[in-house]
């Protein structure tokens, strides 16, 4: 009788075991391919729509003075 409730024993924590690894490697897989489809996402969209460009201006102006010998340009 002790040999057959270890026996069940066992093979109940195997099963218990089985069903844990088979739901890490199913949540795992739907994870992925969560990731996989909204990166797909985002390299389609930012290929149909693509970022403007945007120009800036020097940050420096052009100084003109007079020193009293001649006209001075700074660029």
């Amino acid at each position: 009788m002790q040999n057959i409730r270890a026996f069940f024993v066992i093979v109940s924590a195997i099963a218990v075991l089985a069903m844990a690894a088979l739901l890490t490697a199913s949540l795992t897989v739907a994870f992925v391919g969560i990731l996989a489809v909204l990166s797909l996402g985002r390299a389609l969209s930012a290929r149909l729509k693509p970022v403007p460009v945007r120009a800036k201006a020097s940050k420096r102006e052009m100084r003109v003075w007079n020193d009293g010998r001649g006209t001075i340009i700074d660029l």
